[in-house]
């Protein structure tokens, strides 16, 4: 055995065999580096005439991750991939991929370049490019279809999910059962095929029946797709390309690929996905602590609470193997939460989520307690009780006397003061929010929320166990409602005022869904009940009173009884066991008769005016919390909003889409409103210092660091 290695690739002889080994870590990413080294190692081995047959493989446990998406930026894409993808095709001797692990983007176009594939059952392949808002550019859409069949490439390419490689007919020439025989079946096999003359199979001689592929199918397809690709650009794209698969021959169909790859790259979405997942990998570093910060073990956790919040909360501990116990003072309230979370997992294990094993596995992790000192030893406690000062201080100073030292007190609170809260107990340094986001089992956003005391320990420990169950946590500091609340106020106090000045819930709502969020804030506000903001808005009457017009008409709703879809009446009606909102003439007339009390003109709203009162006064206040540094960058905001508000991830999150259509077109806009509304403009209008600097600068949200 001889070797020679490059910085990012390896090659080995085996007899008569190459083998091309990628080393890229982490996840061996196609990057300048490994495409040159593929290119210089395979031509190594096809001018050797000792070398019969070329393998190429990974030396990580992944075969390769795909694209360096840091690279689209730069610029610096030669010699790009297509390039090495020819090279393997075109190849006068076999080249065989091994996958010895997951291969998705780009990692499994070089796969399906090459003339056989091998790999194991439960390997996962995938190509995921539409999520960067692109489509695969290097013969995906082309070798996929051919390989795999229309119906399935399309699936994956458009879907963008992973999925086993044995559910992937025709791509695979071997599939082996365990990983651990993987390089040796593969090296039998590729001797089998020296022995028998060492035939070549291109992809590109495949030709696609047309007649699997009818234009029904792609039509059918389309609808099918139409809900969760609404608003996206490069699903349409992907498809385009698949189409361009069955009609045209491989060289053709790769130079339609090229054209509507580049309709991708260029477009707005495309800068914004990429952004987007820069800016949830970026939320995780944070500058209050470091390597050295050591972290607390978490082996147990304890919930106050097992209502629908607490009971989502748990389930995530349980989820992960952690021990949960949770407290209800009355053991008929305890009962019912735990029934409701079995009726979760079972209702999970119906659809096959999970196995009955798993539902008894994971409910056996939960207890309940009628008693604070049920949480003595536990390592984490959550409180998720009511929504008033008065009662978390009442549950701290209780946890201050029961919890262990070193146990880490959490509170839930979604607006409150952290700070506050800490004060009540003899050891703020160990109290910190963890904002979980409703239903808690599902949102993958958790705000965790430092104090001023905050230890850089208790951060670090909440920010790694954020993963561990699953979340994406993002650092915030205390103020009201945090980011994600404190954003939300004025989008909902301007989507109220123009409901007095004569908009109807049904128009504002059809401005903000076609925007690309999933419902508009009157039929959220539907869904998650009118009264919880209207108790907020009590506790905060020192903020608000000045402007007897503030949500003045949601008000009236919830005094009137209208509260939401639960009773079926809020903004809208609802039919009993229905969701789909109703218009009410009442509410109109509810509104008609507070403009008149109120002096407020009513008049008619365009789409233009509607989106930019909801949105840009999200982002004015975006900006206010980057200048406080309650958010330490924008992308963080993004990452909340995209997450926790459903903000269209094709935009990027209110920030990027601010710096995407520039921010001095926001501050004009905040201008403008604030000098026509008079009194009502100079409240609630005024740019945030940092917008009008950095409009006024031609700079972007992205640029500023506190």
């Amino acid at each position: 055995m001889s070797a020679a290695q490059s910085a990012s690739v390896v090659s080995q002889t085996q007899g008569e065999i190459a083998l091309v080994m990628m080393q890229n870590p982490p996840v061996n990413a196609l990057s300048k580096s490994v495409r040159i080294g593929l290119i210089d190692e395979i031509k190594n081995a096809l001018n050797d005439i000792n070398i019969k047959a070329i393998a190429i493989s990974s030396q990580l446990g992944l075969f390769s991750g795909g694209a360096d998406i840091s690279e689209f930026s730069s610029g610096d894409i030669e010699p790009p991939l297509p390039e090495v993808l020819d090279l393997i095709e075109n190849a006068n001797k076999p080249i065989v991929a091994v996958l010895n692990g997951p291969a998705f983007g780009g990692g499994l176009e070089v796969a399906l370049a090459c003339h056989y594939r091998i790999t194991f059952a439960a390997n996962k392949v995938g190509l995921p490019e539409v999520n960067l808002g692109i489509l695969p550019g290097a013969g995906g859409t082309q070798r996929l279809p051919r390989l795999a069949g229309v119906a399935k490439a399309l699936d994956m390419i458009v879907s963008g999910k992973p999925v086993k490689a044995s559910s992937v007919s025709g791509v695979f020439d071997l599939i082996v059962e365990q990983p651990d025989t993987l390089l040796s079946d593969s090296l039998a096999f590729i001797k089998g095929l020296i022995s028998d003359g060492s035939k070549i199979k291109r992809v590109k001689d495949i030709e696609i029946d047309p007649a699997t592929a009818p234009a029904e199918l792609f039509s059918q397809y389309r609808q099918g797709i139409a809900k969760q690709a609404r608003g996206f650009f490069s699903p349409e794209r992907c498809i385009q390309a698949v189409e361009a698969a069955v009609s045209l021959p491989l060289e053709q169909g790769l130079k339609k690929e090229g054209e509507l790859f580049m309709e991708c790259m260029n477009s707005p979405q495309a800068r914004a996905q990429q952004h987007f997942f820069f800016a949830e990998r970026a939320a995780g570093h944070v500058s209050d602590f470091d390597k050295s910060t050591p972290v607390r073990e978490i082996k147990s956790v304890g919930i106050i609470g097992a209502g629908t919040m607490g009971g989502g909360i748990a389930m995530n501990f349980a989820n992960v193997g952690i021990p949960v116990v949770m407290l209800e003072l009355k053991q008929e309230a305890l009962d019912k939460g735990l029934g409701v979370i079995r009726r979760n997992y079972e209702n999970s294990a119906k659809k096959g989520k999970l196995t009955q094993q798993d539902v008894e596995d994971r409910m056996a992790l939960l207890q309940g307690t009628t008693e604070y000192a049920g949480l003595a030893d536990v390592d984490l406690v959550i409180e998720a009780v009511f929504e008033k000062m008065e009662v978390k201080k009442q549950v701290f100073t209780q946890l201050d006397a029961v919890c262990k030292p070193g146990a880490i007190l959490a509170s839930n609170t979604s607006t409150l003061d952290v700070n506050e809260i800490a004060d009540c107990t003899s050891r703020p340094e160990d109290v910190i929010g963890l904002h979980f986001f409703s239903p808690a089992n599902v949102m993958k956003l958790l705000e965790v929320v430092k104090g001023e005391k905050t230890s850089a320990d208790v951060i670090k420990t909440s920010m790694q166990l954020a993963k561990k169950i699953r979340k994406v946590g993002v650092l915030v500091g205390v103020c009201f409602g945090f980011v994600g609340n404190r954003m939300i106020e004025p989008y909902s106090r301007e989507s109220n005022r123009m409901l007095l000045e004569g908009a109807s819930p049904e128009h504002v709502d059809k401005v903000v869904y076609d925007f690309g969020f999933p419902m508009g804030p009157f039929t959220m506000g539907d869904m998650a009940g009118l009264d919880i903001g209207y108790f907020i808005r009590q506790s905060r009457q020192e903020h608000i009173a000045h402007d007897p017009t503030y949500a003045v008409v949601a008000d009236r709703l919830v005094e009137d009884g209208r509260v939401g879809l639960k009773v079926g009446k809020g903004a809208y009606l609802y039919e009993k066991g229905n969701r789909k909102p109703i218009l009410d003439p009442a509410v109109a007339e509810i509104a008609k008769k507070e403009a008149e009390r109120l002096g407020v003109e009513q008049r008619k709203h365009s789409d233009q005016e509607i989106l930019e009162r909801c949105i840009f006064t999200l982002i004015n206040e975006g900006a206010h919390i980057l200048e406080e540094g309650i958010a330490a960058k924008s992308s963080d905001i993004d990452v909340i909003y995209v997450y926790g508000y459903g903000f269209p991830v094709y935009r990027g999150g209110p920030m990027q889409y601010a710096d995407e259509i520039g921010l001095d077109k926001v501050y004009a806009a905040m201008c403008k409103y604030r000098d026509e509304f008079g009194d009502y403009g100079k409240a609630w209008f005024e740019p945030a210092p940092l917008l009008k600097q950095l409009a006024e600068q031609g700079k972007r949200f992205a640029d500023f660091r506190k």
